[in-house]
Formats: structure tokens, C-alpha cells, sequence
């Protein structure tokens, strides 16, 4: 780590002007990316503003080497925008299933629809109806009318953000309100008058390739010459990082029901919170609630009910650590429980093709090899 430190907060934030008037970015930027930037990524060939838009969205928060599989299978799924309307939430989040993020797909959806009903079936060319659909923020919106349209609209994400931050050596919060200020008047003012499909493209692929978190490759950089971090040795400070915030952890008990045939029961989750909308195991607090749980869906007695207690593991959100305590539970004369919207006997194989989370899918996994 450099043992420089960054100046006050009054003084840290440099002045636009202070800083140099041009670095010629986006030329350079363009030279690299025609000889090492990404030209095969499949929303590319061919790349189209529903294409663009999916990419976007599932890029968010997930590095290009896992979005691709899920990309394919997505898109020989719902093939347009209008299929994706037309499908059922449980189709859209069984193909999601394992990406995370979960609110996305939903978003995704929610969008589709609403594209089907106030835009004849497409995504708008208009920035603030974009803006509009759920789950398209300023820089997706931007990305989709620059990479479709070749429209003049910058993108912020991850990797063009910590691209600029270095550039200019821009210290601060980069989810402050004054330096998103700034880096949007820089991303703006950097565009080209031609090649904007190319251009960003190219500052993504500078941040993912290149000018990494850790580690930067600053000699295969083409705007070393100009970079402030470089030249003041400043890359390991910038972007700034707030302080590891330790996550709390919740706990909670998932129950596996089976009936005679060895089906697993399944509940339908809420229309909002974590993994909205989702199958998943029924849970419970304790294993008092877990009895409560089991005899007013199955009408045993107390007596009749054994629970076999499966090793715990731990899944981690990005705002806490979720610790899962599986119980297996065995009634006798019980009657069967009946399916209905929100509840569902599946097969092993059934349950876990469904849009189910990835530590359900796991767990459902393991008691099947165990069998």
C-alpha cells in the first residue's frame, strides 16, 4: 500500500480547471481498444438495444466471464423483448437462477411489460423514458443509446468510474454527490463526435482489463502518459474506499418436507424483500415454529413429529450473512398437503430447474446424492 495519504476533504476534491485541459482520451482510448479491447462479446453480433439492455443489467455487479453462459441461455429463452413480456416471473427467474441479484430479473421483467404496453414492444430511443422503466439508471440508459444508437450519452459504471478517478486523481467518496458530479461532467465532456457504440466499450474494457482494482497493468495503459494516480503513485489509494463495514448475521431454519412420493415442498416467497417472488423452502425461527409450521399444514400431532437436523451453512448478501440451519422433517399420519399458488410438491429434478435460490438449489443437490 503507498504510504501517501489523501489531503483533507476541502482540499482533496481538485478543481476541474487545476487539472489537465485535455488528455485526448478518447482517441487514445479508441487506438487500444481497436488492437486489445473485447470485439466477440455476444451482446455485440449483433448489438441491438434489447441486447445491449439485458447486458447491461446482468453486468451489473458481475464480472463478463459469468454473465456470458447465462447471457445465451437467457437470450435463446426470450429471444426478444416481447417474449420476455409474454413469459410467466417463475420462467424468467428459473433462467436467472444462480446469478443473484434477483431484483433485476424482476426488473427486467416489469420493464418488458411496460415496453409492450406505452412503447409498441421496444425499448424508447428517448433518455428520460428509459429512465423511467424499473432497473435502468443513467448509465444503462446511457450505455443502451450510445452501444445501440451511437447516441452522445457517457456511462459511470464500475469500470469507467475508477478509470477517471485515476486520470484525474480524484479523491473522495466516488458515491458522493460532488465527485458523481464531477465524474459526469468529465465522462461527458470525453465523448467522441464519432465511434460512441466503440468508445464505451472501450472505457469498460480499460477498467476490466487494465486499470483493474488491484493490480493495474499501468504500463500497457494507454493514458499513462497523463494519468495523476500513476505519475504521483497514487493507484492503490484511488478510488477511495470506505471503510469494511462488518455484516451483521440473521439466522433462520429451512425445512424439507417430503411426501410419499418424495417430492419436496416447496413456498412461494413474498412479492418483495429477499429473493421476492421465488420458490423456496418453508422456514421458520425455531424448531417451535417449525412444529407450529408443520401441524397446521399437515394436521399432526406434536408427538408425531421428528426433525433431522442437517449440518448448517452460511450465505452472505451484500448486507449480512444469512446462517441456514436445514431440518428434515418426518410425520407420521399425516395428511397430505394440498398444492396451491404460493405452495407446491416438485420432484428433486423439478424443484431444481425451478427460479430458486442458489443455496436452495445447493441444499436440494446434496439430499438428492445423499439418496
Amino acid at each position: 500500500m503507498n504510504s501517501m495519504q489523501p489531503h483533507s476533504s476541502t482540499a482533496c476534491c481538485r478543481n476541474l480547471l487545476a487539472m489537465p485541459e485535455t488528455l485526448r482520451l478518447a482517441a487514445r482510448l479508441l487506438a487500444w481498444f481497436d488492437d486489445h479491447g473485447r470485439h466477440d462479446l455476444p451482446w455485440q453480433r449483433p448489438r441491438t438495444a434489447y441486447r445491449v439492455w439485458v447486458a447491461e443489467i446482468m453486468l451489473q455487479q458481475t464480472q463478463v466471464a459469468t454473465v456470458v453462459p447465462y447471457f445465451k441461455r437467457f437470450l435463446k429463452q426470450f429471444g426478444s423483448l416481447r417474449a420476455l413480456a409474454q413469459a410467466d416471473i417463475d420462467e424468467v427467474l428459473a433462467v436467472w437462477s444462480g446469478l443473484g441479484y434477483y431484483s433485476r430479473a424482476r426488473n427486467l421483467h416489469r420493464a418488458a411489460r411496460i415496453c409492450v404496453a406505452k412503447h409498441a414492444g421496444r425499448l424508447p430511443r428517448d433518455f428520460g423514458a428509459l429512465l423511467a422503466l424499473p432497473g435502468i439508471g443513467r448509465s444503462t440508459a446511457g450505455a443502451i443509446l450510445a452501444q445501440a444508437h451511437g447516441l452522445p450519452f457517457p456511462i459511470l459504471d464500475g469500470n469507467a468510474r475508477r478509470v477517471l478517478i485515476r486520470c484525474y486523481g480524484l479523491y473522495g467518496d466516488p458515491g458522493s454527490t460532488d465527485l458523481q458530479k464531477q465524474l459526469w461532467k468529465l465522462a461527458t465532456d470525453q465523448l467522441p463526435e464519432r465511434r460512441l457504440a466503440d468508445y464505451t466499450q472501450a472505457i469498460m474494457d480499460l477498467g476490466a482489463t487494465v486499470c483493474t482494482r488491484g493490480r493495474p497493468s499501468c504500463r500497457s495503459c494507454p493514458l499513462r502518459r497523463d494519468c495523476v494516480a500513476r505519475r504521483e503513485q497514487l493507484t492503490d489509494l484511488l478510488p477511495q474506499r470506505k471503510s469494511a463495514r462488518k455484516l451483521p448475521t440473521r439466522e433462520t431454519i429451512m425445512l424439507i418436507l417430503r411426501d410419499l412420493d418424495g417430492r419436496i415442498l416447496l413456498q412461494r416467497r413474498p412479492p418483495s424483500g429477499v429473493w421476492a417472488q421465488m420458490w423456496s423452502l418453508p422456514e421458520a425461527a425455531d424448531e417451535t415454529q417449525a412444529q407450529r409450521h408443520v401441524i397446521s399444514n399437515s394436521g399432526a400431532a406434536a408427538k408425531r413429529i421428528e426433525f433431522r437436523r442437517l449440518p448448517e451453512f452460511r450465505h452472505t448478501f451484500s448486507h449480512y450473512h444469512l446462517r441456514v440451519t436445514p431440518l428434515e422433517v418426518s410425520v407420521s399420519g399425516r395428511r397430505q398437503i394440498n398444492d396451491d399458488t404460493d405452495r407446491r410438491w416438485f420432484r428433486p429434478e423439478e424443484a431444481i430447474a425451478l427460479g430458486i435460490p442458489t443455496p436452495v438449489r445447493k441444499l436440494i443437490l446434496s439430499l438428492a446424492e445423499e439418496r
